[in-house]
């Protein structure tokens, strides 16, 4: 095996011996050694977005005047290989990190400076803090890499499953309007339903999930770069975020702005919070459907059945023939995840404190992961579960046949109290609803076959 071998660089604290090979410096050497935690690292997609910063940051800063034109042109270069997916392997700083993510960021402005050197003129020294993170902080880069990642995501994945899934549940509330169900509340029997509105309600939850996103971008597409250190903006030309962000949002198609205030957009980011808030919310509609859709298909035979699901994989390995709701569970699983992750969210923005949240590492990764999971479960689900799904109508119609709830409809006519009695009595010998109400000579059977049609009762009307 061959040996390791090193080489000494400085940053504001010493001599670090870092690996020959590698493009990073000693500050991130010196951050990968003080959190061996996990093998968790910012999503490439967050890294390619800090690429994208620093790329049109350095562009800007030598329009405004405040860097040399070909280092500014190198440190460009070279962070747009980053925002290309060319340097992922370099950045190495582990999640659970300070606070503010100046260990990523310090990760970015020395692979850049790195690069850079080799592409500005032979004898030019680009510096990670004094170029490359000119008229910059973490504690408004980290930030801004944040909101703009998660925003795209939106955009770009989790808006666009979403719109998916509401499409193909439209299309089955249509498909199954004339279906007629028992309809069941508390898990127990009740007034009847036509499968079509129960599906109609999942779409409009899936509808109401969508309009909340997008009242939300607004705010989450609003940007803290340019407040450097505190929100005042020390140290960056009052230009710098608004040329910036304009840049960036003309590259990525989403408009960015930058924040109304610096001092809050830094300390407290309330939107990202709202984020795993909404988040929060779609998971919790998501896992009320998929369990829904996987008790009424409980059985096949054995059970309600109304509802069956397609099967897709064996399962069980020693009961032959037997078929799970797997992507069911699967989606229930990621609900889980995402509902957590609003925990994880909540915990870190308790961690504003003063003039910064010191939290982003957490509170970015957590977002990430819930953004991705859901889209990527939203397609699954739609695809292998919700477009096959199909009504067993003639196992609606024999649970509807035994339903006594369908004496609600003869309240009005022979009073609540008479019914509940009939209905008991009918519960008790085992009889029919019709043999029981008949049996009582207060209601002629052309009366009944006329309240008793399950459809009528799916509308409003006395």
């Amino acid at each position: 095996m061959q040996k390791q071998s090193y080489k000494i660089l400085k940053d504001s604290m010493g001599e670090m011996k870092v690996p020959s090979h590698v493009m990073y410096g000693a500050s991130t050497q010196r951050a990968v050694e003080n959190f061996p935690i996990s093998n968790a690292r910012f999503a490439s997609e967050m890294v390619r977005t800090l690429g994208l910063i620093k790329s049109k940051a350095a562009e800007v800063n030598a329009k405004l005047g405040h860097l040399d034109k070909s280092i500014a042109k190198a440190i460009a270069e070279a962070a747009w290989e980053i925002y290309q997916g060319q340097w992922n392997s370099e950045f190495v700083v582990d999640i659970y990190q300070t606070g503010s993510g100046t260990s990523t960021n310090m990760n970015a402005n020395e692979v850049i400076a790195h690069r850079a050197t080799q592409l500005v003129k032979k004898g030019v020294a680009v510096l990670a803090n004094d170029h490359v993170n000119f008229g910059q902080s973490s504690n408004d880069v980290i930030p801004t890499m944040v909101h703009i990642t998660v925003t795209q995501l939106m955009v770009e994945r989790l808006l666009p499953a979403l719109a998916v899934l509401k499409s193909e549940l439209v299309n089955k509330s249509k498909q199954f309007d004339k279906i007629v169900k028992t309809g069941r509340t508390h898990l127990q029997d009740a007034t009847p339903i036509r499968v079509g509105q129960v599906f109609s309600g999942y779409a409009h939850q899936i509808q109401l999930a969508i309009e909340r996103f997008e009242s939300l971008l607004p705010r989450l597409s609003e940007l803290p770069l340019g407040g450097t250190a505190v929100g005042t903006g020390i140290n960056t030309d009052p230009k710098f975020a608004r040329l910036t962000i304009a840049a960036i949002s003309e590259e990525l198609g989403v408009k960015f702005t930058e924040t109304r205030n610096h001092f809050q957009a830094q300390a407290c980011p309330d939107s990202l919070m709202e984020l795993a808030a909404q988040l929060k919310v779609v998971a919790i509609a998501l896992n009320r459907i998929g369990r829904d859709i996987r008790f009424l298909a409980c059985g096949p035979h054995a059970g309600i059945a109304e509802l069956q699901i397609a099967a897709v994989q064996p399962g069980s390995s020693i009961m032959p023939a037997k078929v799970n709701p797997v992507i069911i569970e699967s989606l229930i699983q990621v609900c889980a995840r995402v509902i957590g992750n609003e925990s994880t969210v909540t915990m870190g923005m308790m961690e504003s404190n003063c003039e910064l949240n010191t939290a982003y590492p957490v509170i970015g990764d957590a977002l990430y992961e819930s953004i991705d999971l859901l889209a990527s479960q939203l397609y699954n689900f739609t695809a292998k579960c919700l477009k096959d799904i199909t009504v067993n109508k003639s196992q609606c119609e024999k649970l509807l046949d035994h339903n006594y709830a369908l004496g609600t409809a003869l309240n009005p006519i022979l009073g609540y109290q008479t019914v509940a009695a009939v209905i008991k009595e009918a519960s008790a010998k085992h009889m029919s609803l019709r043999e029981a109400f008949l049996k009582t000579g207060k209601i002629s059977k052309a009366e009944l076959d006329k309240h008793l049609n399950p459809y009528p009762m799916t509308e409003p009307g006395v």
